[in-house]
């Protein structure tokens, strides 16, 4: 057995990594389909001012990133863009969406749309708090108390 250590980006090297463990949830969980959700803003000129990217899988939107150029911030587009990311991941089936933020950036904006934390990683000296937080989007279909 041989380590290497690698320092830069090596996006083959990534996916056989990330194939890896595609296959083993198939064996565990079955074959799902994995699709990218993407909503994009440009404004009248053509630039992009806002998006959201995910993923939907298992039944969860996975949100990865959601951005808003600073001069529309506090203006709704960031909202409007979870709404629509929202209503096309339902309509796969999506039965929960989840994201991570730093406190420097959006925990409080999640919240408004309904998202509950479900996990946290306090911040230290260099470092800010990341949450791990959750919005599920039909209740009746979990068990138990935690909605």
């Amino acid at each position: 057995m041989a380590f290497s250590q690698i320092e830069q980006e090596n996006s083959e090297l990534v996916d056989a990594l990330i194939d890896g463990v595609r296959q083993y949830n198939i064996d565990k969980l079955g074959k799902e389909t994995s699709q990218p959700l993407t909503i994009v803003a440009h404004d009248q000129a053509g630039k992009l001012i806002g998006g959201v990217h995910g993923r939907t899988i298992y039944k969860n939107f996975l949100i990865h990133v959601l951005w808003v150029d600073d001069n529309r911030r506090g203006a709704g587009l960031g909202r409007q863009l979870m709404i629509q990311a929202e209503q096309l991941a339902k309509a796969r089936g999506c039965l929960q969406a989840q994201v991570d933020t730093l406190d420097i950036q959006a925990p409080d904006f999640y919240r408004k749309l309904g998202f509950n934390l479900a996990g946290q990683v306090p911040a230290f000296e260099g470092s800010p708090a990341r949450y791990f937080m959750v919005k599920r989007y039909d209740t009746s279909t979990f068990k138990g108390d935690d909605t």
